[in-house]
């Protein structure tokens, strides 16, 4: 996927004066490092200091340590998955290689590498996941639990590897500020968990190559921030890992000053980027966890270098833990909404280990769980060890403690973020979106899926939402799991209620309007939305929970002239469906119990199933970034205008 001049002249126009500036001054410092790239400062008497407290890893509950382990000798045997994509070169990985395409990424100067452009590169998320060395802080924790040799100089090897393969802005991974953040703070923790090594300092702190990477990663953060637009996740992960490295690595002149600018940064995009409600802004899920696990690793490295941390910071991670308490289903899985590209912020644990109950389980160290709070009964490595580094603040008075009032009942409504979560018995889950078209101008990461519905049944996706798939590289499947045909909403007209610019960029953005939020009645829950992403008219939508009956019913309506309409309804993988007429019957498998549901449908509207169709795409669920399987969708097709309602009723059966 390569950007044409239009594409140029659409992200400039979403762009402010500061921060065309600010571009303006990044080329200009590019060009001149080009030619004279700065260097690194002598570094005398560095030490490490930041290391685990005694007992911390003894600490570790044994299935947990018995996960890391296994996932750590796979990874010895040189076996991997990314994205979909089974690996089997980790012993001795090619650092530029796509595994998926073959191509290797050129070499040069990084700012002249095509990036974007599959065809040069070949698909950069495969080749920049395995440079996070998410993999080698797994090694590396696998040889804190065990003691076993073998894992730390397998990491020692790749690491050397690493660094002679990819000096200061020569290639691929000199690119993305992210891709350093997260890098820089798995290094930090490869350091503190091979601690006991003998050779942990020689790979390091005593090593001239270790400390001009770790000085150079730290000066491009530095001078070259994600800014404006672009201040999303990325900039959390760039000031978390400057952060860390600045805490834990503070050999360098600069320091001092990194480690105050970073948090300056840390605590402005924190809060920048969270509702009050403390749902994150971008409205897309996956990021919602990664900036939490960034803030809470970035605490965690503040305390173990007693550096102050502003209780603003300590606030908004609290109020993320807090709403991420609040969404999530009875199995722990929070909504599926906008992009996910499975993207981490530290790993310490092996395959299996649940991502939402890890958090859950470090939010009740730091911060105290409260008694609305799903229980978490499964174990992890990460939650141990961080805990041994973060002070409980929920137990310790003082001036930097969480002082807030916390909400005293589960939160089903967030206004801010125009979230409603809608619950029934039989664990019926169903998430209403009323919310902002995404965060900032391009709203990178948000999908046209305004005033759509997800629901889940004790967990099983029955009208889902279908996920993400792809970044770059294929640009058919980017558009349609942004879409809004894409999603359970309507589509007028044949188009998208916002209009898309490029992958990451919508240049026109549907504004929502939540009407009515009404959770307060044990009987029934009620929701009503409104948008105006289609000109001319409005989409308006009700939905209403009814206990009794077990029964959600949606209705729509199209406020204006008559229009061709499309409603969407997206069936998770699990479920059969059976469509007769605007009747479908439902069926699927929960823990070896037979599940049902009828769907009755618009009679108004014609409607046809449809499953991994390719051309165009229609039909299909992404369970995780570069993964897509065949899962049936129900359309209907019509027209509509504001004299009549189009009226959808889901019916759980006992």
């Amino acid at each position: 996927m390569t950007m044409g001049p239009g594409w140029y002249l659409r992200r400039l126009s979403r762009m402010g004066p500061q921060e065309v500036g600010g571009r303006v001054g990044d080329a200009v410092r590019r060009r001149r490092w080009r030619s004279a790239p700065p260097d690194c400062p002598p570094v005398t008497d560095a030490r490490f200091t930041a290391v685990l407290p005694a007992g911390a890893v003894a600490a570790v509950p044994p299935d947990a340590a018995k996960r890391l382990v296994a996932e750590a000798d796979r990874l010895m045997d040189g076996h991997a998955e990314y994205f979909g994509e089974a690996r089997d070169d980790l012993a001795a990985p090619d650092w530029w290689r796509d595994p998926r395409t073959g191509r290797r990424a050129p070499s040069g100067y990084a700012f002249d590498v095509p990036y974007r452009s599959e065809d040069a590169v070949g698909d950069v998320k495969q080749i920049w996941e395995l440079s996070r060395h998410q993999y080698l802080t797994v090694l590396a924790a696998a040889y804190a639990v065990t003691g076993n040799e073998r894992y730390a100089e397998r990491v020692a090897e790749h690491l050397r590897s690493w660094w002679a393969a990819n000096p200061p802005l020569r290639g691929v991974h000199w690119i993305s500020g992210i891709e350093l953040g997260i890098r820089l703070l798995s290094w930090v923790w490869v350091r503190r968990l091979l601690d006991g090594w003998p050779g942990a300092a020689g790979l390091f702190e005593d090593n001239p190559v270790a400390l001009n990477q770790i000085w150079h990663h730290q000066r491009w953060l530095a001078a070259f921030p994600s800014r404006g637009s672009s201040a999303n996740n990325h900039v959390i992960a760039e000031t978390a890992g400057q952060f860390a490295a600045a805490c834990a690595f503070g050999w360098f002149p600069s320091s001092t000053r990194w480690r105050s600018a970073a948090l300056r940064s840390l605590e402005r995009h924190l809060r920048a980027n969270t509702f009050p409600s403390g749902l994150n802004r971008e409205l897309a899920t996956e990021y919602h966890g990664l900036v939490l696990e960034l803030g809470l690793a970035a605490v965690a490295e503040a305390d173990a270098a007693a550096v102050p941390v502003p209780a603003s910071v300590r606030l908004v991670l609290l109020r993320m833990t807090d709403a991420l308490a609040a969404v999530v289903d009875n199995r722990l899985r929070p909504p599926r909404q906008g992009d996910a590209d499975d993207g981490h912020g530290l790993v310490l644990d092996g395959a299996g280990t649940d991502r939402w109950g890890s958090l859950l389980a470090t939010g009740d160290v730091v911060f105290g769980r409260l008694a609305w709070w799903p229980a978490v009964t499964g174990t992890d490595v990460r939650t141990t060890l961080l805990a041994a580094l973060v002070r409980p603040y929920a137990r310790n008075a003082g001036a930097d403690t969480c002082s807030v009032t916390r909400p005293a009942d589960r939160p089903a409504h967030f206004a801010d973020a125009g979230m409603t979560v809608l619950r029934g018995p039989e664990e019926i889950w169903c998430r209403c979106d009323g919310g902002p078209h995404g965060f900032l101008s391009i709203a990178a990461h948000a999908h046209a899926d305004a005033l759509s519905v997800e629901v889940r049944h004790d967990g099983v996706d029955v009208l889902a939402d279908p996920g993400t798939f792809c970044y770059h590289g294929q640009p058919e499947w980017r558009r349609y799991f942004r879409s809004t045909l894409g999603h359970n909403t309507l589509q007028v007209d044949g188009g998208d209620q916002s209009v898309s610019g490029g992958p990451f960029l919508w240049t026109r953005h549907a504004r929502s309007r939540v009407l009515v939020a009404d959770t307060s009645d044990e009987g029934v829950a009620r929701w009503g939305a409104e948008h105006d992403g289609y000109r001319q008219s409005v989409h308006r939508r009700r939905v209403e929970l009814t206990a009794a009956t077990r029964a959600l019913r949606i209705v729509d309506e199209v406020r204006g002239p008559r229009r061709a309409v499309r409603l969407a309804f997206h069936l998770g993988p699990a479920v059969t469906a059976d469509l007769t007429g605007d009747r479908a019957a439902l069926t699927w498998t929960r823990d070896g119990e037979d599940r049902s549901a009828v769907l009755a449908l618009p009679g108004e509207l014609s409607w046809s199933a449809h499953r991994g169709e390719t051309d165009p795409p229609l039909g299909w669920y992404s369970a995780g970034f570069g993964r897509k399987e065949p899962a049936t969708t129900l359309v209907g097709t019509g027209f509509a205008d504001g004299a009549q309602e189009l009226t959808t009723v889901l019916r759980f059966r006992g």
